[in-house]
């Protein structure tokens, strides 16, 4: 069974630098696709950025493109959410997800079937 853990949220300032973790466990990832989404209070879930475990291909939205970055560590099973210039509109629980989505769907929370508990980013003004 697949387990899914984040690591790494806290607070930190509009205009800091976070970056968050999922470590992955319970089965072979070389066909998933871990996503990274985040929700706050009263709101949906909303997709953040995706990384292809065997191709390492990447995806984002447009909201975060050019300043988060979606990498893996393939010998710890790892993948990381590096976040940059944070906005406190983005303060909200980040989720990594695991599944074999394809790519119409990839952004979808939907196409996930594990997920981990989240960690709490809050972004302060």
């Amino acid at each position: 069974q697949v387990q899914l853990v984040e690591s790494g949220g806290r607070l930190v300032q509009a205009g800091d630098s976070l970056s968050l973790s999922c470590a992955a466990s319970g089965g072979t990832f070389r066909s998933y696709a871990i996503g990274w989404f985040r929700q706050a209070p009263g709101k949906e879930r909303e997709f953040v950025a995706a990384i292809r475990w065997s191709s390492s291909h990447t995806y984002y939205a447009d909201s975060v493109k050019g300043r988060f970055t979606v990498s893996k560590d393939n010998a710890k099973n790892t993948v990381h959410l590096q976040m940059n210039s944070l906005k406190p509109e983005e303060t909200a629980v980040y989720y990594c997800a695991a599944d074999t989505p394809i790519l119409s769907n990839i952004r979808s929370p939907d196409a996930y079937k594990n997920w981990g508990h989240g960690t709490q980013v809050t972004v302060s003004s």
